[in-house]
């Protein structure tokens, strides 16, 4: 079987491997565990990485509060131009892969699951099918869907420890709720897009300021920072005061949660689909006066010290629009329907498959190197699912190389997956950790690769970030471009699909919300 392949470093390499990662602040330990190395990971004569500083308490007290004081205080008015145009793009991707994952296993046995449980029905429309249901259960199908080919778009980090693409998919546990409580209350284009970008905004600032660890310990940030992005968006439409917001908090901490061992499995969205439902319930309770912890963010058995065992107030204390997550450091759309860590390694070997005409037959190897955050998340070497091949960084490489730089819904599937050759060609594929991509940051991707041909030759490329990164970002129109593919996959009405891009495209203009969810279920 293909292993991920580490490769011994000459002690000089290796002493500036390991001052790295004490200056970037992860724990010498947590890195042994998380590539099986064993303990001291750290030679003669050198001391292991201090622990991360204690949080600064004082600062961030009252920070619960402040942040539902930003809730309420922030109106439309408030969105500057370009944050609103750069939501339009990912709230279209977000509607495009609704769709598409209505059509996912994990959408048939959602709706299987839902139709079991004796609901009445709702305003909220479910995307891709014929099914409305209360604002909870659409929110938490929709939730589903959106993240059920890990397609959806992507958190950037702004600081080199916070491990950059590893933050959340901000729009999954924000728009389902949102969209399904604006169309509940036939809420206008305006209020839709004020809630989300609050919601966005929390959601993505939790994410950024709690320490590194919780992720690299195993948290799914998507599921746990998800749930506060979604209350706050609820509580907004629901017209929660300061302290109704806090209380909508204190019920989300209470709910999040979600693993990444799940990766590689529907559970994976469906953490994300909890999410979304967890900020419609926490909203709902606060509205009907539920009582919750109100400082449930800085308190010391709060979130961020459970969780996280620390933050960093300095990333979220003043800085609620200050500036917009959407300015930045921005966030990321996604060009392929795999894990983000893998899409500068597959923008830079699409691109060299195809200025070299290379075909399978010629490559006797494929060298890719990261830095140790992305082996920690991409963790299939030889996939044998579709959901497994999205966290495997051999196959989406191979995959390029196979189809001459074609990597889309198509070819994640059992069935591609399983061919003969590309399982084959996976094992050509050696991903490893490189001191180089490990010395540029975390706040980058830097994959590094070489393909060694059978005649000798070594063709090589390097990559930061990947096509739709906010370095090189999709236009609207190129998201239009990915919602009719998403949409062609779900067998969508082309008019409608087209009406859809339009009606984003000036969401702000629509008096109803309705018009548009009207759009997005059948046999309506």
């Amino acid at each position: 079987m293909n292993r991920l392949v580490m490769r011994p470093l000459d002690p000089t390499t290796r002493k500036q491997f390991l001052a790295s990662l004490a200056k970037a602040g992860a724990g010498v330990g947590v890195l042994g565990a998380t590539l099986g190395l064993p303990r001291p990971m750290v030679a003669a004569g050198e001391s292991p990485a201090a622990p991360p500083p204690k949080p600064d308490l004082a600062a961030a007290k009252g920070l619960t509060q402040a942040v539902a004081r930003f809730v309420v205080g922030t109106d439309y008015a408030k969105l500057p131009a370009e944050v609103i145009e750069l939501g339009k793009k990912s709230i279209l991707d977000g509607l495009g892969l609704a769709l598409a994952g209505s059509r996912a296993k994990s959408g048939a046995i959602v709706e299987k699951y839902l139709s079991t449980l004796g609901l009445a029905a709702g305003a909220g429309t479910v995307i891709g099918t014929a099914l409305r249901l209360p604002v909870r259960f659409a929110a938490f199908a929709n939730g589903v869907a959106i993240h059920a080919d890990d397609f959806d778009d992507t958190q950037l980090s702004s600081a080199p420890d916070r491990v950059y693409g590893l933050l959340t998919h901000p729009t999954v546990p924000v728009l389902p709720g949102a969209l399904a409580q604006a169309e509940a209350d036939n809420r206008g284009g305006r209020d839709l897009l004020l809630a989300y970008h609050l919601g966005v905004e929390v959601e993505c600032k939790i994410a950024e300021a709690i320490h590194p660890r919780h992720y690299q310990a195993g948290f799914h940030s998507t599921g746990t920072c998800g749930p506060f992005g979604g209350a706050v968006a609820l509580a907004k439409l629901r017209g929660l005061d300061a302290n109704g917001v806090c209380r909508a908090l204190g019920v989300a901490g209470a709910q999040s949660s979600g693993l990444r061992e799940n990766f590689g499995t529907m559970t994976k969205p469906f953490q994300a689909g909890h999410a979304a439902e967890g900020g419609v319930l926490a909203a709902d309770l606060a509205a009907l006066g539920w009582t919750a912890a109100e400082d449930i963010l800085e308190a010391a058995r709060g979130f961020f010290s459970a969780a996280g065992g620390g933050f960093d107030p300095a990333l979220i204390v003043g800085k609620l629009g200050e500036p917009w997550v959407f300015q930045n450091p921005g966030i990321s759309i996604k060009p392929h329907p795999s894990g983000s860590l893998t899409h500068p390694g597959m923008t830079e070997m699409a691109r060299l498959v195809r200025e070299n005409r290379l075909r399978p037959e010629q490559i006797e190897r494929v060298e890719a190197g990261t830095n140790h955050n992305m082996p920690n998340a991409l963790i299939h070497h030889q996939p044998k699912t579709e959901l497994q091949a999205k966290f495997s960084m051999e196959f989406c490489l191979a995959a390029l190389i196979a189809t001459g730089g074609k990597a889309g819904l198509a070819e994640f599937t059992d069935e591609f997956v399983n061919r003969p050759d590309i399982q084959e060609l996976m094992r050509r594929v050696h991903f490893y950790v490189n001191p180089e991509a490990e010395a540029a940051g975390y706040d980058k991707m830097t994959t590094i690769i070489e393909i060694v041909l059978k005649d000798g030759r070594k063709i090589t490329g390097r990559a930061d970030f990947g096509k739709g990164s906010p370095q090189s970002p999709m236009s609207y129109d190129e998201v239009a471009d990915k919602f009719r593919g998403c949409a062609e996959y779900a067998r969508w009405p082309q008019d409608r699909a087209e009406r859809i891009v339009n009606l984003v495209r000036k969401l702000e203009t629509l008096t109803s919300v309705r018009e548009l969810t009207a759009l997005l279920g059948k046999g309506s």
